[in-house]
């Protein structure tokens, strides 16, 4: 039985879906089976984490855990499934309206094309994926914050710490410059 070339396509469209379908729960199921990550539970930390990034701000040790994470789900081959999923699906409703028109005949109308805006959808989320996958680069250099102490420092220990410090540089700066006179200028 000959489809001709409609016919085929959506064939084509139906076996790609079933693909890209199952490649969607395998994906899911991984995700679902690992403990997530606690900034991922609040609201927004997404988008501020990634911002941070791009912006290449300073962040804090769990946020660049977080957004190591972020980087790899986006750079995994089995997150791409979900937009070429969504992209089939409208595949295969646009060739399979075409198909039936081959077949009965007539002419395309506004209701054929429907399947365009997942199409056009899932090309916006390949594209964010792509995005959030490029920071890779970016979460190399980012510079980690210091966590900040749970207790607040008192003037006498602030002094302390600076002195303490002061007098690594010095050690060092001695032991670099042998016995030398060397001038080591205090930070405020």
């Amino acid at each position: 039985m000959d489809l001709g070339p409609w016919g085929d396509l959506t064939i084509l469209a139906a076996v790609l879906e079933i693909v890209f379908a199952t490649c969607v729960f395998v994906y899911i199921g991984r995700l679902e089976k690992r403990t997530s990550h606690p900034l991922g539970e609040k609201v927004g930390a997404h988008k501020a984490v990634l911002a941070k990034l791009r912006k290449r701000e300073p962040m804090s040790q769990e946020e660049v855990d977080y957004a190591t994470e972020l980087v790899a789900d986006a750079r995994s081959p089995l997150a791409y499934a979900i937009p070429a999923a969504l992209f089939t699906m409208g595949l295969f409703y646009v060739v399979g309206c075409l198909f039936m028109l081959h077949i009965d005949g007539g002419h395309p109308s506004f209701r054929t094309f429907i399947g365009g805006i997942p199409m056009l959808n899932s090309m916006n989320m390949a594209a964010q994926l792509r995005r959030v996958a490029g920071l890779k680069r970016r979460l190399r250099d980012v510079s980690v914050l210091e966590p900040e102490p749970a207790y607040p420092l008192s003037p006498a220990q602030k002094a302390w710490k600076r002195r303490l410090f002061n007098n690594i540089r010095f050690s060092r700066a001695r032991r670099c410059c042998g016995n030398r006179r060397i001038s080591v200028v205090p930070q405020q």
